[in-house]
């Protein structure tokens, strides 16, 4: 019996086995091949993995700027694999801001600002949302005092808070940033993360991070892995965990993968004094514990 998907909380986000396939030199290439997330409302996640791995796809099919090749994408209650073209502009323009990597990719060169934050809040204004002063959502990101300068004369660091203000302009609920700080300094990089946090925390909005950084990675409550195209594990607090899919597939994390050559055997042995504890075992080594 197929488990009915049921719609993401306000604010969150979610998937059910999620595949992108596209064309490269006329051949299909699989992006995704099964992907199931789940990010609450009010929750903040970063996405790591290799180059390739598929992470960006993803973050545009949460945006709804790609259409899945199979499987359901979920924000709060709206199907994105099934909506209109129309109620994903609403959304976009309302629901979810998408950070592009780069700074400059997400401003107008020749506006201020307090200009770039205006103009991003237009089409939710026009959609009859009531939307804060570009002042006080500058003043958020601590860029007040530079609300009117030319682009040109600010620091990377400043220009990426820009585009956070920009993405937070029209008050979404979810947030998509990718590499939102893979071109800064460590000090500009952590004010980015402190800013992104406290929307976070005091607008609960719910962010979505693609990085490489493993600073950045360390700064966030939880972490997925993108590997091959699938969820390959999950980190909590620091703790790294596997993930096991529906399918009952158990990707093993890259320091265990790079012990176990293709083909071991492997078996888990329960933990007696630990319930729901295993043990995975090598086929050497249960024939060691079988000769003794």
């Amino acid at each position: 019996m197929t488990t009915p998907t049921v719609p993401a909380p306000a604010g969150g986000v979610r998937t059910r086995g999620l595949v992108h396939i596209y064309r490269s030199e006329g051949h299909e290439v699989a992006a995704l091949s099964g992907v199931d997330l789940d990010v609450p409302g009010g929750g903040m996640v970063g996405l790591l993995g290799p180059s390739g791995a598929g992470k960006s796809t993803l973050l545009n099919l949460l945006a709804g700027v790609f259409r899945p090749s199979a499987g359901k994408v979920f924000v709060g209650s709206l199907e994105l694999s099934a909506a209109s073209d129309r109620e994903l502009d609403e959304m976009r323009a309302q629901d979810v801001s998408l950070m592009l990597q780069g700074a400059q990719r997400n401003l107008l060169p020749y506006f201020s600002p307090h200009e770039n934050v205006r103009y991003a809040q237009g089409a939710a204004r026009r959609a009859g949302k009531e939307v804060p002063d570009p002042a006080e959502v500058l003043a958020d990101v601590g860029l007040d005092e530079v609300a009117h300068a030319p682009l040109r004369s600010l620091t990377p660091g400043h220009l990426q808070l820009v585009a956070l203000a920009v993405a937070l302009a029209p008050r979404p609920r979810v947030l998509l940033a990718d590499e939102p700080t893979s071109q800064l300094d460590h000090g500009a990089r952590d004010r980015v993360l402190d800013r992104m946090a406290d929307a976070n925390r005091r607008l609960g909005t719910t962010v979505v991070i693609v990085t490489h950084d493993p600073d950045v990675a360390a700064f966030l409550p939880r972490t997925i892995t993108i590997r091959d195209g699938r969820v390959g594990g999950e980190g909590r607090s620091g703790e790294e965990y596997a993930v096991v899919t529906p399918d009952g597939f158990l990707p093993l994390p890259v320091h265990v993968r790079e012990a176990l050559q293709p083909g071991t055997l492997v078996r888990f042995h329960p933990v007696e004094d630990g319930p729901g504890e295993y043990l995975l075992i090598t086929g050497d080594a249960s024939e060691e514990d079988d000769r003794g």
